[in-house]
C-alpha cells in the first residue's frame, strides 16, 4: 500500500505527498549538489525549498512495490523454514496430533500444525462403515489402569446410539464384562469391536496376551496402553524402583514392534499429573515429581521404538488438572477430547472433512492441474529466455532499449536511460507484459497450490470469542477514520465513496471468516446485510453508468471487462487448485447478476438522461424494465423444480453445482440476495430522477436538505438501520431470519447512504484506508480461500506456529501483498484479452471456449 495513497497532498491529493517536488540527480542545493539524496525537494513554508530528511526518505520508500518484496522475502523465509522442519521430523501430521498443542480461550484442543475435525456418532460411525464395507476390521484395544477404563467407557459412549427394546439383548450380549475388570464392545455391522483390558503393571501374562493378540491378525488396530506399577499410591517412587520400572516396560518393547508391523497403532498413554491438594487421603503420598519421573522413564524406552508416545493426552490432561474428579481423575471434557484425538488420527484420512487435515493426505493433483501449471512454466521459461538474451546483449555493449514508462517509473523519475538502475531493469524486462505478467501469475498460483493443496504448510482450527472478532474490527475502523481525506467528489456514492464502503465491507467479512463467527446469528445476519450491501453497489454502479453516459462506446465490451475482472482469478483457481467455480459462490453470484444488468439495460430502448428528457414515455419503459426484472426473479423463486431445470442444464450446469454435482448451495445464495440487484438498480433510477427534478443538490458541499428535513431523514435512516440490528437480534431461526432478510435488506442500506451523505462534511470526506482496500476488494475475497485462511476456508494458515497473534499478521501481510498483485496483474492482461473493438472480444471469447472444449468433456459437461 503506498503511503501517497493514503496521505493525500494539499487538498486532499492522492497522487503526491504534500507539495513535494523531483528535480534531477545531484541537483544542486544552496550550490552545493546532493546526489546521495536524488535531488529531492520539499517545498518549505515560505514557498521555498528544503532537502528531504531521512525520515522523508524512509516514508517515501513505503510503498506497494517495496512492501511486495517484504512479502516476496517473507515467503522464501518461510519456505525455507518449513523446508526444514520437513526434513528434520517429516510431514506425517500425526505426529503433531500425538504429540504437541495448546488450548483456545474456549477450552478446546488446537493440535500443533494441524486442524482436527470434531466427530459426531454419525460422523463416527459412518467412518467406521466406510472401513467396513473396504472388509478392514475396526478393532480398538485399550491395556491400562482405572484411567484407561474411563477413556475407554468415553470412547465406546461415542459409539453408542439410541437402541429399540428388541434390541437391548443384543446390546448387553455385545457389551460383556469380565470378572477381572476387562470389558468389550462389539458391533457387528460396522466391523467394530472395543476391548479393555485390565492392567496394573507389566506381567508375563500381559506379555503374553499382547502376542495373542499380534497372532490374531486384526488389520488396522489401534491399542492404547498406559499404566505405571503397583505400589505407586504408597509413594516410594525410588531409583531402584525407576529401574524396575524400566526394565517392565522393554519387555513391550518385542510386542509392540510385532503389532507396529501388521499396521496396527500403539499408543502409550503417560501418567496424568493430579492436583496435590484436592486428593483423597489414601493418596496423599503421591506427587507429581514422581509422576513425573516415571513418565520421564516411559519416554526414554519407547523413544525409538516404533510406539507412539502420546504426549498430547498428558498436556490435555495437565491443562485441565484444576478441574480434576478427587484430584486425580480426568474430567470428563478432557476425556472427550482425547476420544476426539483418536478418531481423527483413525479416520481423517479416509474421510473427506475439509476441517481434519490431521493425520490426513495430501489432495492428488489432477491432468488439468498439470497442464495448467505447464502452461505457466512454459512462459517462465520465455521470460527467463528473453532476460538472458537482454543480458547477453548488455555484455556486448549494445544499448538495452527501456520503454519510457518504465524510466519514468524507477525511482521516481530521477533515472534517465543510461543509468545502472534502468540497464537492470532493462534485463530483467519490461512488467508491463503480458508475458511476465503470466509468469508473476504462475508465480502466486504456486504459492496457493503449495499452502492449501499439501502439507507443506501447518493449518490450524478457526477459533471465534468474542475478543477475538471485535478487536480485529475495532482496529480496523481505527484505522480507517485515521486515514481521512477530502475527496475529490460532492456527488452522492461518488467513486471514493463506492471504493471506501467496498473495503470496509470486505475487511469485516475477511475478519468474520478467519474467526468462525457464523454461529454468533446476529453477527452472521449483519454479514449477510454487508454482503448484500456490496450486490446493492453493483447494481447502483452499473445503472448509473448508463443512465450518465447513454451507453456511449460499446456495452458489449464493458460488459466483458466486467465479466474478465470479476471472473479471471477465478477460473485460473479453479483450473490449479482442482475446484469447481461454484466453490467461490461469490464470484458466481456476482457475474449472474452482471449478466443480468447488462441484460436488461441492453434492451431496447435504452435509457439515459438524456432520453428521458427527449421522450418522457420512457419513464414508462424504465418501470417496466424494473417490474419485468422483478417478476422474472419472482418466478423462478416461486418454483424452485423450474430453477433446477434452467440450471442444470448442460453444458452450463457445471457453473452451479459443487463438486458433488449438488444445487443446493447455489439455490440457498442465489434466493438470498435475489432481490439485491434490482433494489440496487431501482434505487439508482429513483436517485437519478430526483437530481434531475432539484428534490436536493449534491454539487457542493452543502447538506442535501434543509435542516429540519434533514433531522427528519436522519431520524428515519437511523430508524431503518435500528430495526434490522432489533430483527436480527430477535430472530432465532436462521432459515427464517435469512428469509425475511431478502424482502428488507434494502431498509437498512439505504438507511446507511442517507446518513453517510445527507451532511455535506461527511459526504465531502472519506477513508482512503478504506478505499484502498476496495479497489482490490474482490481479489482479497478470492485470494483469502488459499492463502490466508486454509483447508478450503475451514481453518487458518499458520506459518509461523506457536505464535498466533504474530502468525495472523504476516499471513495477512502477504495475503494482501499478493491480492494486490494479481490486481495489478489483471489490468495489465485486460487490454490483451478484452480489446476495445467488439470483434476482437468476440474472437477472444470463442478461443475461449474452444479451450473450454476439453476441460468441460473431461468433467462430463456435455
Amino acid at each position: 500500500m503506498e503511503l501517497r495513497e493514503l496521505r493525500g497532498g494539499n487538498g486532499g491529493s492522492i497522487g503526491g505527498v504534500g507539495a513535494a517536488t523531483t528535480g534531477a540527480p545531484g541537483a544542486p542545493v544552496n550550490g552545493a549538489p546532493s546526489p546521495e539524496l536524488g535531488g529531492i525537494c520539499i517545498g518549505g513554508a515560505a514557498g521555498g525549498q528544503r532537502m528531504p530528511t531521512r525520515a522523508d526518505i524512509f516514508m517515501e520508500q513505503l510503498n506497494a512495490t517495496n512492501a511486495k518484496k517484504v512479502a516476496l522475502l517473507l515467503v522464501l523465509g518461510f519456505i525455507v523454514y518449513h523446508g526444514l522442519l520437513n526434513w528434520n521430523y517429516g510431514s506425517d501430521s500425526c505426529q503433531w496430533l500425538l504429540s504437541k498443542g495448546r488450548f483456545k480461550g474456549d477450552n478446546e484442543w488446537q493440535p500443533y500444525g494441524c486442524m482436527v475435525h470434531k466427530y459426531s456418532l454419525t460422523d463416527t460411525r459412518r467412518c467406521l462403515r466406510y472401513l467396513a464395507f473396504f472388509d478392514n476390521k475396526n478393532n480398538f484395544v485399550f491395556i491400562g489402569d482405572e484411567s484407561i477404563r474411563l477413556l475407554y467407557e468415553r470412547f465406546v459412549e461415542q459409539l453408542r446410539q439410541p437402541l429399540a427394546a428388541d434390541e437391548m439383548a443384543d446390546e448387553e450380549d455385545n457389551n460383556a464384562s469380565v470378572t477381572d475388570g476387562s470389558a468389550r464392545f462389539e458391533d457387528k455391522k460396522l466391523h467394530m469391536l472395543a476391548q479393555y483390558i485390565r492392567a496394573e503393571e507389566v506381567s508375563p501374562s500381559l506379555v503374553e496376551q499382547l502376542y495373542r493378540l499380534e497372532a490374531e491378525k486384526q488389520l488396522s488396530s489401534v491399542y492404547v496402553v498406559g499404566f505405571t506399577y503397583a505400589g505407586l499410591l504408597a509413594g516410594n517412587t525410588t531409583d531402584d524402583v525407576l529401574r524396575q520400572y524400566a526394565a517392565n516396560l522393554t519387555l513391550l518393547v518385542a510386542p509392540f514392534h510385532r503389532l507396529v508391523a501388521q499396521t496396527s497403532r500403539v499408543l502409550w498413554k503417560l501418567a496424568d499429573r493430579v492436583d496435590e491438594e484436592k486428593l483423597p487421603p489414601h493418596w496423599k503420598l503421591l506427587q507429581n515429581e514422581q509422576i513425573d519421573r516415571l513418565n520421564h522413564v516411559a519416554r526414554g524406552v519407547f523413544r525409538y521404538t516404533e510406539a507412539s508416545v502420546w504426549e498430547s493426552a498428558w498436556h490435555i490432561a495437565n491443562g485441565l488438572v484444576d478441574n480434576a474428579i478427587d484430584g486425580h481423575q480426568l474430567c470428563a471434557h478432557g476425556q472427550r477430547l482425547e476420544v476426539q484425538l483418536l478418531w481423527n488420527m483413525y479416520c481423517n484420512d479416509y474421510m473427506n472433512y475439509n476441517d481434519g487435515t490431521c493425520c490426513s493426505s495430501s489432495e492428488p493433483y489432477t491432468t488439468l492441474q498439470i497442464v495448467a501449471y505447464a502452461l505457466f512454466g512454459v512462459c517462465m521459461t520465455l521470460v527467463c529466455g528473453m532476460c538472458l538474451r537482454r543480458w547477453l546483449l548488455h555484455l556486448r555493449g549494445q544499448t538495452l532499449y527501456v520503454p519510457l514508462q518504465q524510466q519514468q517509473s524507477h525511482d521516481g523519475g530521477r533515472a534517465v536511460g543510461g543509468s545502472p538502475s534502468n540497464a537492470l531493469s532493462a534485463l530483467i524486462t519490461d512488467y508491463g507484459t503480458p508475458m511476465v505478467a503470466l509468469s508473476l501469475l504462475g508465480l502466486i498460483l504456486a504459492y496457493f497450490y503449495l499452502c492449501d493443496r499439501t502439507n507443506f504448510f501447518m493449518k490450524e482450527n478457526k477459533y471465534y470469542s468474542e475478543f477475538s472478532f471485535w478487536i480485529p474490527v475495532g482496529y480496523v475502523f481505527a484505522l480507517g477514520l485515521f486515514f481521512t481525506e477530502d475527496s475529490r467528489f460532492t456527488k452522492v456514492l461518488n467513486r471514493d465513496q463506492t471504493d471506501e464502503l467496498r473495503g470496509w465491507i470486505l475487511l469485516v467479512v475477511l475478519i468474520y471468516y478467519m474467526t468462525g463467527a457464523q454461529r454468533v446469528l446476529p453477527i452472521h445476519m449483519h454479514i449477510k446485510l454487508l454482503i448484500s450491501g456490496y450486490f446493492f453497489l453493483t447494481g447502483y454502479t452499473h445503472f448509473t453508468h448508463m443512465w450518465q453516459t447513454g451507453g456511449s462506446g460499446s456495452l458489449f465490451v464493458r460488459f466483458f471487462q466486467a465479466m474478465f475482472r470479476a471472473n479471471f482469478l477465478s477460473v485460473l483457481l479453479c483450473f490449479c487448485m482442482n475446484r469447481p467455480y461454484q466453490f467461490y459462490y461469490f464470484v458466481p453470484l456476482l457475474s449472474f447478476w452482471l449478466c443480468i444488468v447488462y441484460f436488461v439495460l441492453a434492451l431496447p430502448p435504452r435509457l439515459s438522461s438524456a432520453s428521458v428528457d427527449a421522450n418522457p414515455l420512457h419513464y414508462l419503459y424504465l418501470v417496466c424494465k424494473c417490474i419485468g426484472c422483478l417478476g422474472g426473479i419472482t418466478v423462478l423463486f416461486m418454483s424452485e423444480v423450474f430453477f433446477e431445470r434452467i440450471f442444470v442444464t448442460r453444458p452450463w450446469k457445471a457453473l452451479f453445482v459443487t463438486t458433488d454435482d449438488d444445487l443446493h448451495e447455489w439455490w440457498h445464495q442465489w434466493k438470498l440476495d435475489r432481490y439485491t440487484v434490482a433494489f440496487g438498480m431501482i434505487y439508482a433510477a429513483c436517485f437519478h430522477i430526483a437530481q434531475k427534478y432539484n428534490v436536493f443538490d449534491d454539487n457542493n458541499h452543502g447538506n442535501l436538505f434543509s435542516r429540519r428535513t434533514s433531522i427528519s431523514v436522519t431520524l428515519l435512516a437511523m430508524l431503518g438501520v435500528g430495526v434490522y440490528t432489533s430483527f436480527s437480534f430477535l430472530c432465532r431461526n436462521v432459515q427464517n431470519c435469512e428469509e425475511i432478510h431478502s424482502y428488507i435488506l434494502f431498509i437498512p442500506i439505504v438507511g446507511y447512504v442517507v446518513l453517510r451523505n445527507i451532511s455535506g462534511i461527511l459526504r465531502t470526506r472519506y477513508s482512503a484506508f478504506f478505499a484502498w482496500f476496495g479497489r482490490i476488494s474482490l481479489e482479497l475475497f478470492v485470494c483469502q480461500y488459499h492463502i490466508w485462511l486454509a483447508a478450503d476456508r475451514h481453518g487458518v494458515l499458520v506459518l509461523l506456529p506457536g505464535f498466533p497473534t504474530l502468525n495472523m499478521i504476516i499471513t495477512s501481510f502477504i495475503f494482501v501483498c499478493a491480492s494486490h498483485e494479481v490486481h495489478r496483474l489483471t489490468q495489465i492482461l485486460l487490454p490483451y484479452a478484452v480489446p476495445s473493438d467488439w470483434r476482437l472480444v468476440m474472437r477472444n471469447f470463442v478461443i475461449f471456449l474452444i479451450v473450454l472444449i476439453p476441460v468441460a468433456r473431461s468433467d462430463g459437461m456435455f
